[in-house]
């Protein structure tokens, strides 16, 4: 495996363990977050926080007070310490029930070339891998999307889009837990507040309310 380290502030270090987005990296990258939550934070009031994205992890610090080859030592012993084949073990799964009834989904479906009840059963049919929470507090990044529903994003992103909205944008789905600006294409509407226990490494279902 290929990875390398790179500085991201004072107080900031992040190793990026490849360069794309799949499931087999990001199972590595949420396998290397778990271990230094449980390894480096829970052991040095002075270490932060550990933040996984698809392909990395981050790893937040005093820089005052630690110091950063220390960090880098621990680190590269993690990740040699990773297996072959990588799986990121239990996650929690949920499962959010979803009123597919959005202002977009028959433009998914136009593009896509499908009817919408065929989008509504592919979105449905997947269960996905969060690979990260970012953007808010409690987007899920979500790895799985079925490339029949690959749909580019709005060309004038909405001011609003609404909290619990459910949408496509490119090659990704997700979830928006609140009000907030967005060009991705809505699907559906959910319950933003089932978001709120959803980490990185757990999974989730789409099922129709």
């Amino acid at each position: 495996m290929n990875w390398h380290h790179y500085p991201i502030g004072d107080g900031c270090l992040c190793w990026q363990l490849g360069d794309e987005i799949s499931l087999d990296v990001s199972n590595r990258a949420i396998c290397l977050y778990r271990m230094a939550k449980s390894k480096l934070v829970g052991c040095d009031p002075h270490i932060f926080d550990v933040v996984p994205s698809y392909n990395s992890v981050a790893i937040h610090f005093d820089s005052a007070l630690v110091d950063p080859e220390s960090i880098t030592g621990h680190m590269e012993d993690l990740i040699r310490a990773l297996p072959g084949k990588v799986t990121t073990g239990k996650g929690r799964q949920h499962t959010l029930p979803v009123a597919y009834t959005g202002p977009d989904l028959h433009l998914v479906a136009f593009y896509c070339g499908l009817k919408e009840a065929e989008v509504v059963r592919i979105h449905t049919s997947v269960t996905y891998h969060v690979a990260m929470v970012g953007f808010k507090p409690h987007f899920p990044y979500l790895i799985g999307l079925d490339p029949l529903l690959a749909t580019p994003r709005q060309e004038t992103p909405r001011t609003r889009v609404p909290a619990g909205a459910v949408a496509i944008g490119g090659a990704q789905t997700g979830v928006y837990p609140c009000d907030s600006p967005g060009g991705w294409n809505i699907i559906g509407m959910t319950d933003p507040d089932l978001l709120i226990p959803v980490v990185p490494g757990d999974t989730v279902c789409f099922s129709r309310a």
